[in-house]
């Protein structure tokens, strides 16, 4: 350090805390608590990755409009795009032409079809 500049304390952080900083959290209680996703239906409160509780429901929203689902016993995987539609998300399936309103229940979880998907 040059005489001449101040003396300035620098934190240095390291992968975890700013893995924390990054995520909405802090590190002095661990990983913290996650933040609640919004209430109301917009893109970005449900594009994502969503499973129901056990594992049979899967759902994968993506930012570009589209969507890919896994359902258990079924041969063929759901695909194909979505809207915005007042409080909730339709989906549309390209095979089928089938639409499936999916809405966004307390707690950040997603209801479809009677299946309650978690973010995952």
């Amino acid at each position: 350090m040059h005489s001449n500049s101040p003396h300035v304390d620098t934190p240095i952080l390291d992968a975890a805390a700013m893995l924390a900083i990054a995520m909405g959290r802090t590190t002095e209680d661990g990983l913290g608590v996650v933040p609640e996703r919004p209430r109301v239906i917009t893109g970005a409160a449900v594009v994502g990755a969503w499973r129901s509780f056990d594992g049979t429901v899967k759902l994968q929203i993506k930012t570009d409009g589209t969507y890919a689902g896994e359902v258990a016993g079924r041969r063929s995987r759901p695909h194909g795009t979505y809207r915005i539609d007042g409080d909730a998300v339709v989906l549309q399936d390209d095979t089928s032409g089938l639409n499936t309103p999916v809405t966004l229940i307390h707690d950040g979880e997603l209801e479809m079809a009677g299946h309650r998907l978690l973010p995952e």
